[in-house]
């Protein structure tokens, strides 16, 4: 049966005074909400970007947020009777990842 949804993104971006980059990542879908964090900072010695400051946090907080979705399916699989598996020294359980 095919299957479709629509989940939604929200990325927040900020800069402290300390040239610090902040990423406020929020996961929506629809029956739960995730959020991951990233940040990023700038070398003193580097010149001042912007731009790449809020490509690294916000490239941080997909990570953050894509490593929560996957620890959250292995959870779901196992809880339908899935035993779990050591794969590559990572725990898995049922599908591939």
């Amino acid at each position: 049966m095919p299957h479709t949804l629509e989940w939604k993104v929200r990325l927040h971006l900020f800069e402290d005074d300390e040239g610090t980059t902040k990423a406020h990542l929020i996961l929506d879908t629809g029956t739960a909400e995730l959020t991951g964090h990233g940040t990023a900072h700038c070398h003193p010695a580097d010149a001042n970007v912007p731009e790449i400051g809020d490509e690294l946090a916000a490239g941080r907080a997909m990570n953050d947020l894509a490593r929560q979705l996957q620890k959250t399916a292995e959870r779901d699989i196992e809880g339908m009777g899935a035993p779990s598996r050591q794969t590559h020294g990572r725990e898995t359980a049922g599908w591939p990842t």
